[in-house]
């Protein structure tokens, strides 16, 4: 993808998750309404060190998670995890707390693969995933707690 497409689609996706998506999430959640296709990751602001919650996909397992930056550092919640590691992620019902890493030797697509609800769905979910990403980079989070 050339650089003036990536910007561009990085742009068009965050103006959709920051005015659409993400605030749709939050009135959901606040109606108690929770889904298995995006749960919440609270970082720490870069600049202002409040609290800053943003919805994302995860793949739980007993240690941690797996979560996608579609646009790699450049995203607000890819940023804050540069400047402070330690997050919290909703697993269910439940806030876990963890620590961070980028892991830019992960296989992107086949980490996607791995968010699927089914097995039957790993190429929907990934291809889902290329659609909307324009510098992804995987993302784990080793639970502290």
């Amino acid at each position: 993808m050339s650089d003036t497409r990536a910007a561009r689609k990085f742009r068009v996706e965050r103006a959709l998750g920051r005015y659409v998506a993400n605030p749709a999430v939050r009135v959901l959640d606040r109606l108690g309404v929770r889904t298995t296709l995006a749960t919440e990751l609270e970082t720490t602001g870069r600049r202002s060190g409040t609290a800053r919650r943003v919805p994302v996909a995860a793949a739980f397992d007993a240690d941690g998670a797996w979560v996608i930056s579609q646009h790699g550092r450049r995203s607000g919640w890819g940023a804050n995890i540069s400047a402070d590691p330690r997050v919290r992620i909703r697993q269910g019902e439940r806030w876990r707390t963890g620590t961070a890493r980028w892991v830019p030797e992960d296989d992107v697509d086949a980490r996607a693969r791995t968010f699927a609800a089914h097995p039957a769905f790993a190429a929907v979910t990934a291809a889902t995933f290329r659609a909307l990403q324009s510098a992804p980079v995987s993302v784990r989070i080793t639970f502290d707690d």
